[in-house]
């Protein structure tokens, strides 16, 4: 499996992220979760979900398709990914390869304040890990494939004189 790419683990971290941060939003939108018919009944609200459809996304670690939920209405605007928006940027993409890649919170802190100029609180990197924590443990503990070609290569240089000139 590839880290980056499509289909690679990057990718598929920031795939859910995004398809679970929707969904929440929908969630806040409508004001009942999904299943929840006591809820729905209780807000009074005529209006549901009606199902999702897929969004290509140019991102950093390479192309990602989400499902973006809508209702039956039309009235649901997403937050995290805004209609008519076919590139992603932000930090979170950036904190969950971070994450991904081993690192922790403090590290992420740190390498944040270093690469970006702003050092998010550990809470709020906390909570954008937290929603691909159940993701990253299958990941490193997948079936390794039994070959992988090694190459090593060493060089020196030495500059020597040639002629009355050093090459």
């Amino acid at each position: 499996m590839e880290s980056t790419g499509e289909g690679g683990l990057i990718s598929e971290l920031v795939r859910t992220a995004l398809g679970r941060g929707l969904e929440a939003g929908m969630t806040s939108h409508l004001g009942y979760g999904p299943g929840d018919w006591a809820g729905k009944e209780a807000n009074g609200s005529a209006n549901s979900r009606n199902g999702s459809y897929p969004k290509a996304l140019a991102t950093e670690v390479g192309p990602v398709t989400i499902q973006v939920p809508r209702d039956r209405e039309g009235s649901f605007t997403p937050g995290l990914v805004p209609k008519c928006s076919g590139r992603l940027g932000g930090l979170d993409g950036m904190i969950i390869g971070l994450y991904a890649a081993g690192m922790t919170v403090r590290d992420i802190g740190h390498r944040l304040a270093k690469t970006v100029g702003t050092e998010p609180s550990h809470e709020t990197i906390s909570s954008i890990t937290d929603t691909v924590a159940d993701v990253v443990p299958g990941w490193r503990e997948r079936p390794l494939d039994g070959f992988y070609p090694v190459m090593c290569l060493d060089a020196i240089r030495v500059k020597v004189g040639d002629g009355g000139r050093v090459v």
